[in-house]
């Protein structure tokens, strides 16, 4: 299963159960970048542990119409606080190995400072608003996974200040 959107001809947004080569995507994003002098990319890997306990990988679902929005959302909010370029935005569902890529953020920007700030907003965003349901697997079972609201503290920086 792959679902892909295309905001504008170079922005990419893709849901799928398969890998992704970020050297491809690089290649990509910096073929779109001749008037971008930075490009950045944050790419996360499943974790083997969480609250003290090992686990052997991850199953994620998604209703595939929320998700699309959602991300497509929290490009376009990006966008709007940024000076920003292409966008690539991939992740991954279904069931996932420790070790295995599960998310990828790549962006362009004329200066650096953009692009790094965009990239974690979108991670940060994506953490809590993007409608996915991830359940750990363990030795000692399989459990879904809460919000944190640690989370929720990291993106709740990127919102407005009101006094």
């Amino acid at each position: 299963m792959s679902a892909n959107l295309n905001l504008h001809n170079e922005d990419r947004i893709s849901v799928q159960e398969g890998d992704f080569d970020v050297a491809l995507e690089y290649q990509r994003l910096q073929h779109l970048s001749a008037n971008n002098g930075a490009v950045v990319f944050f790419v996360g890997l499943v974790r083997d542990f969480n609250a003290n306990q090992l686990l052997n990988g991850l199953f994620l679902e998604h209703y595939p119409a929320m998700t699309q929005i959602a991300l497509a959302d929290i490009v376009r909010q990006a966008k709007e606080k940024w000076s920003l370029g292409s966008v690539t935005l991939i992740h991954r569902v279904g069931k996932l190995a420790v070790n295995e890529q599960i998310v990828m953020v790549g962006v362009t920007s004329q200066h650096r400072q953009a692009a790094f700030q965009s990239a974690e907003f979108m991670m940060d965003y994506l953490k809590v608003n993007a409608p996915f349901w991830k359940k750990e697997l363990s030795e000692s079972g399989d459990f879904w996974v809460e919000a944190k609201q640690t989370d929720q503290q990291a993106a709740n920086r990127w919102s407005p200040k009101t006094s």
